[in-house]
């Protein structure tokens, strides 16, 4: 079994991977990093979440050169929640290089975007649409990578992206080092393959172990965008859970999301790459000991992590790929004990959700979140069992004691029991995420313009072909002609 010492990474990069808690190199790791260090280019085939982030990332970021002030590699990628995670990933293996990485993506300022990339940016990881938008504009100043990586191919092709991937590859450097990760390998993308790389290696592995724990109950609720802080404090409010990891994508969202919760009287804290490693091992040990109950964390930040008795895992996000999504959710139900996991999910990430369940064979459990109303009932109900079982301490008998001179004991006990209901009071708007029959709609929808890309995709293809067809029967027509007449 290699080690990340063996690949001849660079001894900052090394110490990186130390502190992220990765201990042995993934299978697709052990092919694809001495294959790029060599110089080589290289298609890639695995699932998502066999390690191919860190497998491209570990030896772009050993092979570039920190103080040339200018882009040296670049990653494409799908979405906008894909780009950040991978450029979260890749800050987190250079930052001890000091490499700066930018992120560009649609949605947001394209100021800020090219103010960040003028200042020095090594890595830039970009979803399609945007990246090709500025290429054609002449945004970028010098843009010359000497590492491309274009990830999820796949995913970009069923996104309707091919034709943009092409435009952007028109506009890179001839002499590069190109990499291509894709989980299947459809035509279109093995053509894609053979026009984009030279020479490539090919790398296939299928991934190990992408099965879930029985022990863990496995839940799902449907909520708008803005309704997750909301929902995970409800569920919170719902579950009591003994202990419990929140998963997010990226180290803001953890740092926002565990202020909200304080805010909100939990005994919570996060847990990220950017936080030095006495930080990190103090958050633990607070975690490990009972001080708080409530981890927010990110994947990387979360490796390796083996705490007894965490009861419930939420997924603020869904997570990208599905051995992530069993990474995280195998925090819960160690040692035979039973867990729950819990996924908050979009209507637009439904799909995704499903293709997860599929690929690890597990089958998740839509459930409704409770309303405001209901989860007072509830209370209410464990509160009266709570008093019911109670063991009357002596300063209880004192206090009633006292409280009779001036109340009758079923003001005493009205009054106690406000006091407790207060404070175990829930809060928020009454109802929360998406009712089923409004979700039944978004599918429908969702399902619907799916076909529509699938068709346009496809038509575009017949158009190319027949367009191909014409062009070559011009041509051998002119041929032809000529060659009568030199006759």
């Amino acid at each position: 079994m290699k080690t990340f010492e063996d690949f001849g990474l660079h001894e900052q990069v090394l110490r990186a991977v130390k502190e992220a808690g990765f201990r042995e190199p993934s299978p697709i790791q052990q092919e694809i990093i001495p294959l790029i260090i060599k110089g080589r280019d290289v298609v890639g085939q695995a699932q998502t979440g066999t390690g191919k982030t860190a497998a491209f990332s570990l030896p772009s970021i050993s092979m570039i050169n920190p103080n040339e002030k200018k882009i040296q590699v670049l990653v494409i990628t799908p979405t906008r929640e894909l780009a950040t995670q991978i450029s979260d990933e890749m800050y987190m293996f250079g930052r001890f290089r000091n490499i700066h990485t930018v992120t560009v993506y649609g949605g947001s300022s394209y100021s800020k975007q090219l103010k960040l990339i003028d200042q020095g940016a090594n890595i830039v990881v970009a979803t399609p649409g945007r990246l090709l938008d500025l290429l054609k504009n002449n945004r970028i100043y010098g843009f010359e990578p000497q590492i491309v990586i274009l990830d999820e191919a796949d995913e970009m092709l069923d996104m309707g992206f091919l034709e943009d991937i092409e435009a952007i590859f028109a506009r890179l450097p001839k002499n590069r080092q190109t990499m291509l990760l894709s989980a299947t390998m459809p035509e279109p993308i093995k053509a894609l393959a053979k026009k984009i790389l030279n020479n490539p290696a090919f790398v296939s592995v299928t991934p190990q172990n992408a099965t879930t724990n029985t022990d863990i109950e496995q839940h799902y609720y449907i909520i708008e965008e803005h309704e997750r802080d909301d929902a995970i404090i409800r569920l919170l409010d719902a579950t009591d859970p003994k202990k419990a990891i929140i998963f997010c994508r990226t180290k803001k969202e953890v740092d926002r999301l565990s202020t909200r919760l304080v805010a909100a009287g939990y005994a919570s804290k996060g847990l990220h790459g950017d936080m030095e490693q006495p930080q990190r091992e103090e958050v633990i040990k607070s975690f490990r000991n009972g001080a708080i109950d409530t981890l927010i964390a990110t994947d990387v930040a979360a490796r390796g992590l083996n705490v007894k008795e965490i009861s419930h895992v939420f997924n603020y996000h869904i997570p990208f790929d599905p051995e992530s999504y069993v990474h995280r959710i195998g925090r819960t139900a160690r040692a035979g004990q039973k867990g729950t996991a819990i996924t908050l999910v979009t209507p637009m990430e439904y799909h995704s959700m499903q293709k997860i369940a599929k690929t690890v064979g597990t089958k998740l459990e839509q459930k409704q979140i409770p309303t405001l109303f209901e989860l007072k009932a509830s209370n209410a109900k464990k509160m009266a069992q709570t008093i019911l079982h109670a063991n009357i301490d002596n300063i209880a008998v004192k206090i009633t004691d006292e409280l009779e001179k001036e109340l009758d004991l079923a003001q005493i006990a009205y009054k106690a029991i406000s006091l407790l209901a207060n404070d175990k009071n829930a809060k928020g708007p009454n109802s929360i995420g998406i009712d089923k029959k409004t979700f039944e709609g978004f599918v429908k929808k969702l399902k619907a313009q799916d076909e529509e890309k699938r068709q346009n995709s496809n038509r575009k293809r017949r158009d190319r072909k027949t367009n191909k067809g014409k062009r070559d029967f011009s041509e051998n027509h002119k041929k032809s002609a000529k060659n009568k007449r030199q006759r």
